[in-house]
């Protein structure tokens, strides 16, 4: 199982999850949690955005798909039903977060979030829970919007349980300069392999995830030989 900050390729993503992720919101594909992809590239297809400080992901529900003779998916509003009557993706998601607002039901739906950052790299973004869900009108149609919180505690089953006391969301904006700047691989060794987005001085310890100069990519290997250190 990846760890916040990981960065993997399409294939590593689904040997991960046991199954081919064909779409980007996932909803209880597991027994444990659901699974959504995202993206905040410029020209990304949907509008999704992190606020505070990376503890928040504000993630924009999905289009109708596109069909030969049917209107462009960015002219209509995002389902929340399919012509059949079963939810939609938009659908499950939206009645989860509105169980748990509602007091119908305790615990809020558990998401792994994968992240692209570019063709091919994908970043695995931790565990978040689903806490809220509404509509808004984005100037042309209504579209879904799902609010996630990043989970301190990255544990959704009975493995132990990791404490995020220094991973942060780091901004695909600082994550694409950081990629580009250290060329994709370690900084130490040059690997190219098991790499992960480091945070130079940690969270906890005052530092930030908002700069690129407090962020590096490392392997495996050394991004644990060096958290042995950190006292």
């Amino acid at each position: 199982m990846h760890n916040p900050g990981d960065v993997i390729s399409y294939i590593e993503m689904c040997l991960t999850e046991g199954t081919s992720l064909q779409r980007g919101m996932n909803f209880h594909i597991k027994p444990a949690y659901s699974i959504i992809l995202m993206s905040v590239r410029p020209g990304a297809p949907y509008s999704d955005r992190i606020e505070d400080d990376g503890r928040l992901l504000i993630y924009e529900g999905h289009d109708v798909p596109k069909t030969k003779d049917g209107p462009n998916p960015k002219d209509v509003d995002q389902p929340i039903r399919h012509l059949g009557g079963r939810l939609t993706q938009n659908g499950l998601f939206y009645e989860a977060a509105q169980a748990v607002r509602q007091g119908l039901s305790v615990d809020a739906e558990y998401v792994r979030v994968y992240e692209k950052i570019r063709d091919g790299i994908w970043v695995y973004n931790g565990v978040f829970e689903l806490i809220d869900a509404w509509q808004e009108h984005d100037g042309k149609r209504n579209v879904f919007k799902f609010m996630l919180r990043l989970l301190e505690i990255q544990s959704i089953d009975n493995s132990q349980a990791a404490i995020l006391d220094h991973n942060r969301f780091i901004p695909s904006s600082v994550k694409l300069e950081v990629w580009k700047r250290d060329k994709g691989q370690c900084v130490i060794c040059g690997s190219t392999k098991n790499l992960h987005f480091d945070h130079i001085i940690p969270f906890s310890k005052g530092g930030t995830s908002l700069k690129s100069e407090n962020v590096q990519l490392l392997c495996a290997t050394h991004n644990l030989s060096k958290h042995d250190r950190i006292e």
